[in-house]
């Protein structure tokens, strides 16, 4: 890779998650301090984001991996995006801002994906390559949260206002990336592969079929976190609380590092245990926390966002990459993120609606909001998860004979294993 394709790639990371990181974690304040949206209401405009997760996979196999460059569609998607933040930035009903969230998240979601998958496309090594140039989207979002804290702008629409007037700036630069024409131009598809259903046969492997599971259900508690907590933390009283919460990106950056060394020590079980049990500790340390004596309370839960999502979510897809045959590796990504970021956000957003609702005393058009029994939910159902994956969840080493490939191995089956 040329020093110029590494420089077009950070920049494009750089871009991508400023994006993202302008307007997703502040709209929650913006929706219920300013807009006076009820709790429910907030949950399901989150849940717009998880109603993308399940459609874009079919539009990324069905358009861009068939028709149209990867460089064009991003351009695309970004500009018609910006448009659409802008034109959300102006509504103040739910009735209309609803549906327009849902068209925004369905051309941002599947940028995700085309933003990786035109980086390995224009890499020699991508598991060399991809981590230092994927960790400059981490450190921009950093520096947008440090920004829209410390502007103080988190419950107005200028942080929705800065995402549309990134997305044209990216749209824009999308048309310098690289050249990545199609990967499956001119080849028929059948539904069958474009819903990746091959990916089901893993399924009938337990310990696939309980990781599968435990991440759907894990993603429910978590999802309170990405509604719900700047709200809670600038209901609290906590000054530049978008940049504190920058805290748990700086700390995402640490433990990935780390994460060699956990998975040689530990192991896969081990590791995803530890990144569910500390959900739970996470919403434990915000029920008692508070923003004077106790505020390393409300740190330690932000901090904890690095095991909370590397040792679990990033565990997992590292799991299903060595568990997958080489044939349906991207459709068992895409089962996994259909399964979390899809269904399992949805539910978690929709229900976090409804706790976060029902836990709220209106007075004088003031939300007093009851944050210790709305993060009890959570707590709890993360615990509920990691005993269920504790009992159920048996990793599994393979046993190769000699020559036999690990694609071979998974392939053949699990007659030969060793539970752990």
């Amino acid at each position: 890779m040329t020093i110029k394709t590494r420089l077009q790639l950070s920049g494009m990371m750089f871009l991508q998650f400023f994006v993202w990181g302008a307007w997703y974690v502040t709209l929650g304040t913006y929706l219920g301090v300013t807009l006076k949206f009820e709790g429910s209401q907030i949950g399901l405009a989150y849940s717009a984001f998880a109603i993308a997760a399940m459609i874009s996979p079919f539009f990324v196999g069905m358009v861009a991996d068939r028709f149209f460059p990867t460089e064009r569609v991003l351009a695309v998607l970004h500009l018609i995006g910006a448009a659409l933040l802008y034109w959300l930035a102006q509504i103040e009903d739910f009735s209309l801002f609803y549906p327009v969230i849902i068209a925004y998240t369905l051309c941002f979601m599947p940028t995700i994906a085309l933003t990786n998958s035109l980086s390995f496309e224009n890499m020699e090594n991508p598991g060399e390559q991809f981590p230092a140039i994927r960790v400059v989207g981490t450190i921009s979002w950093i520096i947008v949260g440090l920004i829209v804290g410390y502007l103080d702008i988190e419950a107005l629409n200028t942080p929705i206002l800065l995402a549309s007037a990134s997305s044209v700036v990216m749209g824009l630069y999308c048309f310098t990336l690289p050249h990545t024409p199609p990967k499956s131009k001119g080849q028929k598809a059948s539904v069958k592969d474009i819903l990746g259903l091959d990916a089901l046969k893993l399924m009938k492997d337990r310990s696939f079929s309980v990781l599968f599971i435990a991440s759907l259900l894990i993603c429910i508690p978590l999802s309170f976190y990405y509604s719900f907590a700047n709200l809670f933390l600038n209901d609290l009283g906590v000054e530049n609380a978008a940049g504190k919460m920058t805290m748990g990106q700086g700390s995402e950056i640490l433990f990935l590092l780390l994460m060699p060394f956990f998975f040689k020590r530990f192991g896969y079980k081990i590791m995803l245990m530890v990144g569910m049990a500390a959900w739970g500790a996470r919403y434990a340390l915000f029920m008692f926390g508070n923003p004077t004596e106790l505020v390393w309370m409300l740190y330690g839960g932000i901090i904890l966002h690095g095991i909370c999502y590397d040792f679990f979510f990033v565990t997992g897809q590292i799991y299903v990459d060595e568990r997958a045959p080489k044939a349906v590796k991207n459709a068992a990504q895409g089962l996994i993120t259909f399964a979390t970021y899809g269904v399992g956000m949805f539910i978690g957003s929709w229900l976090s609606g409804i706790i976060v609702e029902a836990n709220t005393i209106v007075s004088d058009d003031v939300n007093e909001y009851l944050w210790d029994k709305i993060w009890l939910v959570p707590a709890v159902l993360s615990v509920i998860v990691l005993v269920l994956f504790t009992i159920f969840f048996r990793e599994k080493k393979e046993i190769k004979k000699p020559g036999e490939t690990t694609d071979d191995a998974t392939a053949e089956g699990i007659a030969e294993t060793k539970a752990v």
